[in-house]
């Protein structure tokens, strides 16, 4: 399944959407979808709706339409169809094509959203130096030359990507986009077509190689007319080999092989008409060890590539297995239930949670701030279903007086300002480590009564809860098989579970 234009238009990270999707123990169907948009962020409730009640559907909805998860967005009397491409349809054609599954979402503040480090602006910064440098030291021809060489190591990093998922808009425009799908399909075909097999590496691998190793001449050796040339007037059996599988063999045209063939063409005519025959030894030698190497780097880097590509795969397939809930129930029911007597002290969320979480920890363990973190993004994301509680191990036999301090501050925060400020006041403790800066923040001179705190504490030492940070969930224990981050996956469920 495709949902690049509804992860486009959401601005989600693609790359974590695809391993959330595709890892999910219910993929491909429509919980996993859903679980999918709510772990990052894009929380939402699916229901089985008759057509007659669609007019009441706020003015932007999922549905499936065409067997495809699609944002719908109703503009006046049409509607705009977000999932593999983006078209209008009316309410008829609309009605007509969609089943009765809807998905109504709400979009939060924690919306997992794009993150990787985008390459683009840099590649285009690199390119757009060349260029400049071409025109200011070498003559015209040259400098079409090496631009055109340019576009073709362009194009070939594109094909490169986009065998291992990596979507190409370049690639998706120059093959007719998602308006013509024919055009799309005949350059898939092309490409899924070519038996070249040298150490993993196909035809478009070559092409990379060819123009990394032109560009770098054309633009380093001076010397190098006869080198560009004689390539050039080489590349025309490749042209030849490409028109054959096209139009023989294939029976159909590649727009991406057309674009890179009149490269070529244009190269060879450049090259024919205006550079030199003259060439040295040394230039020869440097072009074959030029050649050589970077034949085995991109074939290092397609192979270091497929065992990425595998590993994702095998890992999405673990995962599955994994974030099974019924397992995961298992494991968290498995131990003893733990009763604590003390649900008020630290108390935060909605009293009518039908979840409730107690995190036990220190606020000088090191481990503790990203259990407290997801406690946090938790009660954010589900204020209204999900309860917590901090429970603090402080023992005032033990504790020296900054740990006093910061425990009263705590809870004089806690009493007296609002949820939120407290959760606030503890994430920036867990930053800073600076006690002076929570005293400032708690605006109290005297300690509090620190009773209930200790009781707490005592608790959580009969339950056997010493070490932190540890989850708690309605009574049960986290299990230790799990990772903390885990829990995303399963609070939904878990919230569902009328069981539990």
């Amino acid at each position: 399944m495709n949902f690049d234009k509804l992860i486009d238009h959401f601005k989600l990270d693609k790359q974590e959407f695809y391993f959330q999707f595709n890892s999910h123990p219910n993929y491909p169907s429509a919980l996993a979808f859903s679980d999918t948009l709510n772990f990052l962020g894009l929380k939402n409730d699916a229901y089985e709706l008759d057509k007659e009640y669609w007019d009441e559907l706020p003015e932007e909805y999922m549905a499936l339409v065409d067997n495809s998860f699609s944002l719908v967005k109703k503009k006046g009397n049409d509607f705009t169809i977000y999932s593999d491409k983006i078209k209008t349809l009316n309410k008829e054609d609309l009605y007509k094509n969609s089943g009765d599954f809807v998905l109504l979402f709400e979009k939060t503040e924690n919306v997992k959203t794009t993150s990787f480090f985008n390459f683009k602006p840099f590649i285009y910064l690199v390119f757009g130096i060349i260029i400049l440098f071409s025109f200011l030291q070498f003559t015209w021809y040259e400098s079409v030359f090496n631009i055109l060489s340019l576009v073709g190591v362009y194009i070939s990093l594109e094909l490169f990507n986009q065998k291992f998922g990596q979507e190409s808009a370049v690639v998706s425009n120059i093959c007719g986009g998602a308006a013509n799908s024919s055009s799309q399909s005949s350059c898939s075909k092309i490409f899924s077509s070519d038996k070249t097999d040298v150490l993993g590496l196909k035809l478009s691998d070559f092409s990379l190689i060819y123009f990394l190793g032109i560009t770098f001449i054309g633009l380093v050796l001076p010397q190098s007319q006869f080198i560009l040339r004689i390539t050039a007037i080489i590349s025309i059996l490749v042209i030849f080999y490409s028109f054959y599988v096209q139009v023989f063999v294939e029976k159909s045209l590649c727009r991406v092989c057309l674009v890179i063939i009149f490269v070529l063409l244009a190269q060879i005519a450049i090259s024919s008409f205006f550079f030199n025959m003259e060439s040295t030894l040394a230039v020869v030698f440097i072009t074959a060890i030029l050649f050589i190497s970077l034949f085995f780097m991109v074939a290092f880097l397609n192979n270091l590539m497929n065992q990425k590509e595998e590993l994702k795969k095998s890992n999405a397939k673990n995962l599955r297995f994994k974030r099974n809930y019924d397992l995961f129930k298992r494991e968290l029911t498995d131990k003893e239930k733990i009763e604590f007597t003390d649900n008020k002290t630290f108390f935060l969320g909605s009293k009518e949670a039908k979840l409730h979480i107690s995190v036990v920890s220190n606020p000088y363990c090191g481990f503790c701030k990203d259990a407290h973190k997801i406690v946090e993004d938790l009660l954010l994301q589900y204020p209204d279903e999900i309860s917590a509680q901090m429970r603090f191990n402080y023992s005032n036999e033990r504790a020296d007086e900054k740990y006093t301090q910061l425990i009263s501050d705590f809870l004089s925060i806690y009493k007296n300002k609002k949820q939120k400020e407290f959760l606030k006041v503890v994430d920036i403790w867990f930053k800073n480590r600076d006690e002076n800066e929570i005293k400032i923040k708690s605006g109290s001179e005297n300690l509090q009564d620190l009773t209930n705190v200790i009781q707490m504490t005592a608790e959580n030492s009969s339950a056997g809860l010493t070490f932190t940070p540890v989850f708690i969930i309605n009574g049960y224990q986290f299990p230790d098989k799990y990772d903390r981050e885990d829990i995303h996956y399963f609070i939904s469920e878990l919230i569902e579970d009328e069981d539990f």
